[in-house]
């Protein structure tokens, strides 16, 4: 025990300080900025203030312009059929004398599209519908169903592989060339429309329009209809 009454070893101990003064003063601002966290997350949450974005978050502007109407068709067509088709197009283009891996473009494409056969009545000539006298028999002349434009449907293309050479890749990279890919849908377009011609679809439409006028013109009382094509 020491003199004072206090025991031995603790007399000289220096009394324990807080923290120093620019450590209370960092303190106090991470507190405060807890505590402000803490209510901004729960308004939040209460839906006191809207919902807080991130500064840094992506966003996407749109500076299309608006659709520009061109023209307004009356159309009279009916459609009798359309036919789905699918084409892989595999096409290369190269040089003569020119190693591949300098210059080269191969595409592997496989394109979806359907083209639809229609009989325009817009083009129905005067006279083109006898009736009988006796009111029973009525006869139609049509023009012969055609095939509208391939539509070569996007979502359902894919490009299946790509190979293109040095020379190829270093152009991309100074000036690019957004139309590359065209000449494929156009070789894809015209695949399909040959396929189209080929596959008797128009004779489906043929068929297909006959029996839709037979039956409409059966229920206005007509016992016999006859349905004939012009030549194409």
């Amino acid at each position: 025990m020491s003199p004072d009454g206090e025991p031995d070893g603790q007399a000289d101990r220096p009394a324990p300080r807080g923290p120093s003064g620019p450590a209370r003063g960092l303190l106090v601002v991470l507190g405060a900025a807890a505590l402000a966290v803490v209510v901004l997350l729960g308004t939040q949450v209460a839906g006191v203030f809207p919902d807080f974005r991130n500064p840094f978050s992506k966003e996407q502007t749109d500076r299309s312009q608006p659709p520009l109407l061109k023209s307004i068709q009356d159309l009279s067509r009916y459609v009798a059929a359309e036919g789905n088709f699918q084409v892989v197009v595999d096409l290369q283009n190269d040089r003569n004398n020119v190693p591949e891996f300098l210059l080269n473009e191969r595409t592997l494409f496989v394109g979806a599209g359907s083209v639809e056969a229609y009989v325009d009545f817009g083009k129905i000539a005067e006279g083109a519908i006898a009736v009988s006298a006796d009111g029973k028999s009525v006869e139609v002349k049509l023009p012969a169903p055609q095939l509208a434009q391939t539509n070569l449907d996007m979502e359902k293309s894919y490009v299946v592989a790509q190979q293109r050479g040095l020379l190829n890749r270093l152009n991309d990279l100074v000036k690019g060339d957004p139309n590359r890919q065209q000449q494929v849908y156009k070789l894809a377009e015209d695949r399909i429309t040959a396929a189209a011609r080929d596959s008797g679809l128009t004779a489906r439409a043929e068929e297909n329009t006959r029996k839709m006028l037979e039956g409409l013109l059966r229920s206005l009382g007509y016992e016999k209809v006859t349905v004939t094509y012009t030549a194409p």
